[in-house]
């Protein structure tokens, strides 16, 4: 069997058949992978309350599609998060919230020409983790590499937080990830630009 990039992150990966999402293009290994860190996830409440807002901001920002009404808003709604959550300190619950409100009013956003290079690390980071706290680390430093990887359109992305009625005041929860407590290493084994 061989290995192929996938579409999204680039991610090297088993080049294998099955299901993919309907507009966030990735490898069928890939989506497999990304499945199976949604279920550690769902398995563990403690790990699902303090990372799966960002694991899932995090793929579907490094999966973004082609142009179309579905990918301009799950890309902008994504995006809005990871920028609530990591330059402002917002709390998971709370970036969700601004998620529902956002995506009520259909054509709000525009596309977003996705960045050459989508991070340094990718959701196959996450799925090699060993135990809570290096998953949990890991995806902390995921969302970080995908929001600089964005940094070219962080302007939008801010006005557009501001705009919608609930980010006006951003309830801080000092245990969640900022950008100023998450670092990036190099890329593990992750695609480079």
């Amino acid at each position: 069997m061989k290995d192929s990039p996938c579409i999204g992150c680039g991610a090297i990966l088993r080049d294998i058949e099955g299901p993919v999402h309907d507009y966030m293009e990735s490898s069928p290994a890939c989506w497999s992978i990304y499945s199976d860190v949604l279920a550690r996830e769902y398995g563990d409440p403690e790990l699902f309350t303090r990372v799966h807002r960002i694991t899932v901001d995090s793929f579907a920002a490094q999966h973004p599609g082609r142009a179309s009404a579905q990918s301009i808003q799950s890309v902008a709604v994504h995006l809005i998060s990871l920028c609530a959550i990591l330059e402002a300190g917002a709390s998971n619950d709370w970036a969700t919230k601004v998620i529902r409100e956002a995506v009520g009013v259909k054509g709000r956003f525009a596309w977003l020409q996705p960045p050459k290079f989508l991070g340094s690390l990718t959701v196959s980071d996450v799925w090699r983790a060993n135990g809570r706290a290096e998953h949990e680390r890991i995806v902390k430093e995921w969302a970080s590499s995908v929001w600089v990887a964005w940094s070219g359109h962080h302007g939008t992305i801010r006005n557009w937080l501001s705009s919608i009625a609930g980010a006006i005041s951003v309830p801080n929860q000092s245990s969640e990830p900022t950008l100023s407590s998450v670092t990036s290493p190099a890329g593990q084994g992750s695609r480079h630009p």
